[in-house]
This record gives structure tokens, sequence and C-alpha cells, in this order.
């Protein structure tokens, strides 16, 4: 089957029970190119509360037979969808790219690659994720199994539209859930147009499914009376929510993951070089539209003046990368839309009025779409917004600092507990500082990454459980405990 999918041709119904059908819903999406501010579209469908009920209704039909599968025929259903995720690559990125306005060889690529990953990766636990046992030394056996939850739902964002579809749906399925994705109502396109592979990769109808809508469809989820568990990507703000009306429905299982303001440590005695690649790096990918980006940047005084210079250097280099992400060599496009390109020129407008000092950046570029360039601020107020809150743009504070506990102190002081790096060549100081953050996820000498088999998530305000690897698996079972009187 040829992909019929393309940003002349968009995917714009929902997809439930393995058919794109019309919405019930009369509310429709509207959606504009970021890299001109052009209508892409005004009638992508938005699922109300009836296409919700449809949906799970057709989830829990389809939970059965699916949870009884065997685990062979899961997985070559879920590799075949990897495959066909990654023949069809550049087709779903750029209807990622009509309304992200993310480049193909700088993002999308490396996000669609990470979906089909994803399914392979969990595609293999699934003969493997064992359970455990207790001998019967004391007259019973004592078994436990990890069980599918049911229904359960996954909501997308924006910044990662495909990718983060692989850490939601492939652990959900690979366990024996059910799943219906809920892509976010800025980039819904490649996640609809997987409906079509969904289908031809042999999942069952109800199996997976695909909601379009804004914060109310996410609402129906998370507060259905049905829906076992939601796994959130978003703001802090948003997942209070849905935590609590996780809370008030049924109780359902939660899995978020949310914003960060992630701090990078540079000693006196790191590779000097090193630091500035990944900190430029961390802050300009996807236009620092990412949760883990490097947005704090301490540098220890000694080499403070020789990696502001570079730094600087850096982020000016950046500056010419920035064009139309349809171009071949971009590697920066557009901030997502208007909503976001005012967002973030605020923060670096009151940021010039004695927040800090601005070293680099700080201008639109360009007179149509949502063009900034990489800024960064020196000198910063630690008490002011720019250094306390996130930004999500390309837009970084740095400060010096002179030990390692004021500096620690400092990197700590905050809600947010996602990712921190460390930078130095000094293995015992990189070991005592990663122990010493309070965040989720340390990089030695690198920053804002992360990898699938290893857990993926934050402490504090930062989430809730984890994402990747093992961890997932668990996230989306619930532990079963057999006790076998063995003395009757």
């Amino acid at each position: 089957m040829s992909f019929p999918w393309s940003a002349k041709n968009l995917p714009k119904q929902i997809f439930i029970n393995n058919e794109y059908v019309e919405s019930k819903s009369a509310k429709k999406l509207t959606l504009h190119n970021p890299k001109n501010g052009e209508l892409i579209a005004n009638d992508v469908a938005l699922a109300g509360e009836q296409d919700v009920d449809e949906a799970v209704a057709a989830a829990e039909k389809a939970f059965a037979g699916w949870k009884k599968t065997s685990p062979t025929e899961r997985r070559n259903i879920m590799n075949k969808f990897a495959d066909l995720v990654e023949k069809n690559a550049e087709a779903i990125a750029e209807l990622t790219r009509i309304s992200l306005g993310a480049p193909f060889k700088a993002f999308g690529a490396f996000e669609v690659g990470l979906c089909a990953e994803a399914f392979r990766y969990n595609a293999g636990w699934i003969d493997k994720f064992g359970g455990e046992s207790w001998p019967q030394d004391d007259g019973f056996l004592k078994i436990v199994r990890n069980e599918p939850l049911g229904v359960t739902a996954g909501v997308v964002p924006w910044n990662g539209p495909v990718g983060t579809i692989g850490l939601k749906a492939a652990p959900a399925l690979a366990t024996g859930n059910v799943f219906i994705l809920k892509p976010s109502e800025k980039t819904p396109f490649s996640s609809l147009a997987l409906g079509t592979l969904i289908k031809e990769a042999g999942f069952p109808p109800g199996v997976f499914q695909i909601l379009p809508g804004d914060g109310s469809t996410g609402a129906l989820l998370a507060s259905h009376m049905r829906i076992r568990k939601v796994s959130f990507t978003g703001s802090i703000a948003t997942g209070k929510k849905i935590q609590e009306m996780a809370a008030k429905s049924n109780l359902k299982r939660v899995t978020l993951e949310l914003g960060g303001k992630s701090p990078a440590v540079v000693f006196d005695d790191c590779n000097l070089e090193n630091a500035v690649t990944w900190t430029a790096n961390a802050i300009t990918a996807n236009t620092g539209q990412v949760c883990f980006a490097a947005s704090r940047v301490y540098v220890q005084e000694g080499i403070y003046d020789k990696f502001i210079e570079k730094y600087k250097e850096a982020m000016q280099a950046k500056a010419k990368e920035v064009g139309d992400p349809d171009s071949e060599g971009t590697n920066i496009g557009p901030l997502v839309d208007e909503a976001q390109f005012k967002r973030v020129s605020g923060f670096i407008e009151r940021g010039q009025q004695g927040q800090g000092k601005l070293l680099v950046g700080g201008q639109r570029i360009g007179d149509k779409g949502y063009y900034i360039e990489p800024t960064v601020f020196t000198d910063v107020d630690p008490e002011s917004e720019i250094h306390c809150e996130e930004i999500f743009g390309p837009v970084s504070v740095v400060k010096s600092f002179k030990t390692e506990e004021e500096i620690m102190k400092l990197s700590n002081d905050t809600n947010f507990g996602l990712m921190a790096g460390v930078f130095t060549q000094d293995i015992n100081k990189a070991l005592r500082v990663a122990s010493d953050f309070e965040s989720g996820m340390v990089g030695v000498n690198c920053v804002s990454l992360m990898f699938m088999v290893s857990p993926f998530g934050g402490s504090k305000e930062s989430g809730l459980g984890r994402e990747c690897g093992i961890h997932a698996l668990r996230a989306f079972t619930e532990p079963k405990t057999i006790m076998v009187n063995m003395n009757y």
C-alpha cells in the first residue's frame, strides 16, 4: 500500500476501530505554517465526548483479544509498524514540518527514527518481561505476574509529535494494553497519518486509535471512567490538571513528563571546546523547544571569559543555520506558532529590562514566520524570570561561580528537576556533582540527551514516573501476586 498523505493531502479525520471517520463534534482545529504564518487548514477534526466514548468502547472490545495475542504475533505486528514508519520517514516528517517548522535532517529524521526504534525495542521485550516467584519453603508458592491495565491513553506534545508516540504507545501495546493517542492540536498531521500504517501493520481494530483535539479532548481522556492509564508529556500546569482529573475519576495511573530549566555546570578543568559544543547544541536543537534543553549555563570564574567568547561565537554561528525548514541547508527552523513566538519574545524583552545583560541575539529574523535569533543573557539576576522560568525557545542564561558548594545550591534551587550536566575532567568531582544534582537525569561531559534503554523522566515538578527501558513496561502493567497453598 502506498502512503497517501502529504502536505497536499492532509489527514484530518479521527481514526477509530481501524477506520478514518468524521468526528461527531462540530468543533474544528485551525493550523498555520510557522515559516510564513499562512493557513494550513481550518477543518481538522476535534474529538469530543461522543468520539472519546466510541474509541473507548472499541478499545474495550479489542482488549481481550490483543491481551491473548501470542508474543510472536504481537512482536511481528509492532516490528512491521516500525518498518512502515521508517519506510515513510520523509513523508511523515513533512507532515510534522508544515505545522512545527522542524527541518528534516536536523530533527525530523531523528524523531521518526526514534518512533520506529521505540516500537522495535519494546517489541523485543514482549517475551522477555518476566515476573517473579518465591520458593514454597513456608508452604506457599508466590508468583508475581505483570498484567496489562486495559484501555490506556497517551497525550503527546507538539515539540516531538512522532518520537513521543513511540515512547508511549510502544510499551503500552507491547505489554498487552490497547492505546488511544491524542496528538497536540498544534501538530496533529503526522500522528493522524499513522492510522494508515496501523492498519497495514496488522493491528486489530480498536487496539491503536487516534483522536485529534485540544485540551478539552485531553481532559475527556484524563477524566474517563474506563481509561486505566494516561501518559502525558507537556507543561507542568497541564500535568497537574491531568493528575487531578485522573484522581477524581477512577484513580487511573498517570505518567507525567513535564518541563525543565536544566543547569549545565562547567568547571575550570573541563574540555572547553566540548562544553561549548554541547551547551550550544542543547539550547538550539528544535529551536530550543525541548524540555531538557540546557537553558542555565554556570561557568567557573577561571574560564568564564574564555567560555563566554567561544559560546558567543557558537551562538552567532547557530544564527546562520536558521532558515526555511524546507530548505536543504537549514538546521534550525521557526518557533511553532505565533503564541510561542510572542511568549519567547516577551521573555527576551523583559530580560533586557534589568534582569540580565544581552550577550547575543534577541532579534526577530525576517518579517515573515516565527524566526528568532539564538539568544544569551549574562550577569543574570538569579531571582529573575529568565533565570527561573522555562522559556521554551533558543534562549539561555550564563552565570559565573566560584565554588562547587555555591553552584550546587543554585542549580538545585528550583522546582524543576529533569536534566542536568556537569563538565569536568575530574571523574571524582563529576560523580560527586552528578549525585548531588536534584535531577532525574545527569550528563557528564554531555547534556540534554536520552537513551531508549534507560529511564527518562524528572524529579520534583518535572514529572512523575519514567519512560524508556523496563521502567516504561512497568508503568503500563500492574503486578499481580498469586499465592499457591502447597500444603492442602
